[in-house]
């Protein structure tokens, strides 16, 4: 199966996971939030399948365009 990568789109720190690895998902489910600059910036599934691998924790810090978890479809 193919994967899709999942993007932070600022950075900013892992304010909250909101799935884990082997969830079900569907095309624009929130899947994290990304606080910058005290916003709170949800990160949405850009395809429908099973969360392969989350590559990051709470709190820790992220770069803009860092790929934060896999989605296999």
């Amino acid at each position: 199966m193919p994967n899709a990568s999942i993007y932070s789109e600022t950075n900013g720190s892992v304010w909250k996971l909101l799935v884990a690895k082997g969830d079900n998902v569907a095309e624009d489910d929130a899947l994290a939030i990304v606080e910058s600059m005290k916003m709170e910036i949800p990160v949405f599934a850009t395809c429908a399948g099973v969360v392969e691998a989350i590559l990051v924790v709470e709190g820790q810090p992220v770069k803009e365009g860092e790929v934060i978890m896999t989605i296999s479809y």
